[in-house]
Order: structure tokens, then C-alpha cells, then sequence
């Protein structure tokens, strides 16, 4: 099944969410859709950093059991410190927000960090 194919059952719209982590300059897009029951794909766009787009190869897809995962087991973090992520990148972060939205787990709401 390819990105843009799911069945009646699992076809669910595509939850895009923008990441942008600050001062390095390099936002993302994350999409993520709902392609089975427990897995969501992912895709990452719109990236110019180098350690971004390793992590867009190392993630494609991710479950339900990955969301509750601790940090130091969770696929996506474990991939963000393969591709070589600074560990304050809020990209990782955004991903496993973006799939709990695509699995109906969560409202899309804003999530902000901001210094006063």
C-alpha cells in the first residue's frame, strides 16, 4: 500500500503539522497519516538540515506501541540520535505528536515554548 492508497476502512486524512525548532533555521513539515489500525506513516518535507534528512530516512512509519515507548526505547528518538539530532531539536517530538493525532489520540493543538 503506497502513500496515498488506504483501504475504507483506515483511509484518514493526512495531519500535517509545521515544525519550526528555533534558532537553527531549519523548520519541517510532518505528515502523518493513519494507514492501519496501530501504524502511521510519516513524511518529512521542506527540511534543509542535514541531520533532518537522515531522520526522514530512518522514520517512515511508526505504531501504537512506539507512541508509549520510554525516550531511551522510542524508535523515533533513537533514530533522531542516529541521525545525529541535537538533543533539544523539537522535531522528534513533533513527529510522535503528529501520530497521535493521526490515530485519534490527541487534539491538534499548538504546542509552544516560549521565553519571556
Amino acid at each position: 500500500m503506497g502513500w496515498g492508497e488506504a483501504s475504507d476502512t483506515t483511509k484518514n486524512d493526512v495531519i500535517r503539522v509545521i515544525a519550526d525548532p528555533g534558532i537553527c533555521g531549519f523548520p519541517c513539515i510532518i505528515e502523518a497519516r493513519k494507514m492501519a489500525c496501530c501504524i502511521v506513516s510519516i513524511k518529512f518535507t521542506g527540511s534543509e538540515c542535514k541531520q533532518i534528512r537522515r531522520l526522514s530516512k530512518l522514520v517512515n512509519k511508526t505504531t501504537l506501541r512506539d507512541l508509549f515507548a520510554p525516550i531511551s526505547k522510542n524508535p523515533v528518538f533513537i533514530s533522531a540520535e542516529r541521525a545525529g539530532c541535537h538533543p533539544s531539536c523539537t522535531i522528534p517530538v513533533a513527529v510522535l505528536k503528529a501520530v497521535e493525532v493521526a490515530m485519534d489520540m490527541a487534539l491538534p493543538r499548538d504546542v509552544v515554548i516560549r521565553f519571556e
